[in-house]
Order: C-alpha cells, then structure tokens, then sequence
C-alpha cells in the first residue's frame, strides 16, 4: 500500500510541475530590443537578421553614416550632422524593434575623468535629439567610451578630430 501511494504521489507531483522555459536575452548580437514590429516582414530571407539592415548598410542612404563629429570641447550636435541624427530617428522611429548604442568619444587631452564625462555628454546630445524627433528611450542606450576608442592615433588636429565623435551603432549589425 506505500508503495502504491508513493507512484501515486509521484505522479501527482510531475503532473502538476510545470515546464519553464529560458527567456530570451538580448544582447548586441542577437537583435537587441525585443519583438516590437516596425514592418510586415522583418526577418531577413531566413538569415535570422532583420530586413532592415540592408537600408543600414546602403552606401547610397543617410542611414550608412554613424558618426558625429564636434568641435574641441563641445557636446553640440553641429548643423551638418542634423539631419543625419534626424534620419536615424526616424528609421528608429518606424523600426520598433530597431535599437541603437551611441558611444560617445574624445580626443587623448584631457583627464580620463573629464574625457568620460565629456563622451557622455555627447552621446546624450544625439540621444536627446533622437527621442525628440520620434524615437523611444528605450531604443536608445547612450555610453561613454572616453579617450578608449580612438579612431585615427597620432597627436594632431587631424587625429585628435576624428576621434571627437559619436557612433550610432545598431543592435545586432
């Protein structure tokens, strides 16, 4: 009779546990924000990339520019680089499942504190103007990279210009 009640008690339990499964986790290579839709078919031809990525990487589109430059000591989004800004709002605006990281850069001058917090106030200022012009917070993750990231190396206007910048990378690229 123990017996009998043990199996019964067994499979009482089983039957009544239930099956979890792992959430997905987002991470820059696997698509970022989630599972909002901005298109009818974002999924790529079963590569497992959005479709959206090909306007991205178009040579001939707004959108295949990322960078941000400023002048010395400035955070402020110049005139030229507007509508650039404006544009990736907007694709970010009617892609819901796009997101972007903005990395904010300096040049090598500076303390590495004030090179921080000057990277950070950059990358803001894009994220700012982006969530301005339609584009949700949650899509955007602004960071600071400091002096880390140079883009050209040298000590001269010419290197120390191309590192003042902000990168617009897409999640998942």
């Amino acid at each position: 009779m123990r017996k009998l009640a043990g199996i019964a008690l067994i499979v009482l339990l089983s039957a009544c546990a239930s099956q979890t499964t792992q959430p997905e986790v987002d991470d820059l290579t696997a698509g970022g924000a989630g599972s909002g839709s901005g298109g009818s078919d974002l999924m790529g031809s079963g590569s497992g990339r959005p479709s959206y990525f090909s306007q991205l990487q178009d040579p001939n589109s707004i959108l295949s520019k990322r960078s941000v430059f400023y002048d010395y000591d400035s955070y402020t989004v110049k005139s030229e680089y507007r509508e650039l800004v404006l544009s990736h709002a907007r694709f970010l605006r009617d892609n819901a499942s796009a997101s972007v990281i903005l990395q904010g850069n300096t040049d090598d001058r500076g303390s590495r504190e004030y090179n921080l917090a000057l990277g950070q106030r950059r990358a803001d200022s894009v994220k700012n103007m982006m969530t301005l012009a339609g584009a949700r917070d949650e899509q955007i993750e602004s960071v600071s990279l400091g002096e880390e990231k140079p883009r050209a190396l040298g000590h001269g206007e010419s290197a120390w210009s191309q590192n003042r910048r902000t990168d617009i990378l897409y999640r998942g690229e």
